[in-house]
């Protein structure tokens, strides 16, 4: 399962969602997944901030060896889910490949509709179970592959009640305090998604 996250320069918010997403979801399932990221106007080759690497180091990933890419068409060809930090984001992403429309969601929009999920009493009737050929490996794949539709089939109960609540803040060359806006803006995000991850674990 291919997961890309974006956003503008690349050296703050994608990389920590990037980082901590596969960090967890390699505990949840290891090998099912592979997370990237990327950006909308990026500081191309330039590693992490290092107050975005504080924030990977408190919550158990790894900043090291992240390097700034630029967003293209390429990159998003394969991509399963593209996680965005704001609207705009997601946006320009579609304006570089329409055909992941149904598939590209901000992170805190994604996080909210996958909370919806989980809280149906229906949740348990959607868990995947083994694939045909008993690989638990392809079964989640598959899982989440389909997820994207079923998420935006709840988004209209997962509205905010405010837009602004969709976006992540951008902390680039602010105070540190800005930094910790954005932790509390990503975290409960990622926490959502690794959530559903773990909840949704083939049989």
């Amino acid at each position: 399962m291919r997961i890309l996250t974006v956003c503008t320069g690349n050296i703050c918010r994608s990389p920590v969602a990037e980082r901590l997403l596969q960090a967890g979801l390699d505990q949840v399932m290891p090998g099912g997944f592979v997370v990237t990221s990327a950006g909308t106007r990026a500081m191309v080759g330039d590693p992490m901030q290092p107050l975005s690497g504080d924030i990977v180091r408190t919550y158990g990933g790894n900043p090291d060896g992240f390097v700034s890419r630029q967003l293209t068409s390429k990159i998003l060809r394969g991509v399963d889910l593209v996680l965005t930090m704001t609207s705009g984001h997601r946006g320009e992403v579609l304006q570089l490949d329409a055909s992941l429309l149904k598939r590209t969601f901000t992170i805190r929009e994604f996080a909210r509709m996958l909370d919806v999920l989980d809280n149906r009493a229906d949740s348990a009737a959607q868990r995947p179970g083994a694939a045909d050929d008993g690989d638990p490996l392809s079964a989640n794949t598959a899982f989440w592959r389909g997820l994207p539709a079923r998420a935006a089939a709840v988004r209209h109960l997962s509205l905010p009640a405010d837009s602004a609540e969709n976006d992540i803040i951008d902390p680039y060359r602010r105070s540190p305090d800005i930094y910790r806006q954005m932790e509390d803006e990503l975290a409960p995000a990622i926490v959502s998604v690794l959530r559903h991850a773990r909840v949704n674990l083939p049989a």
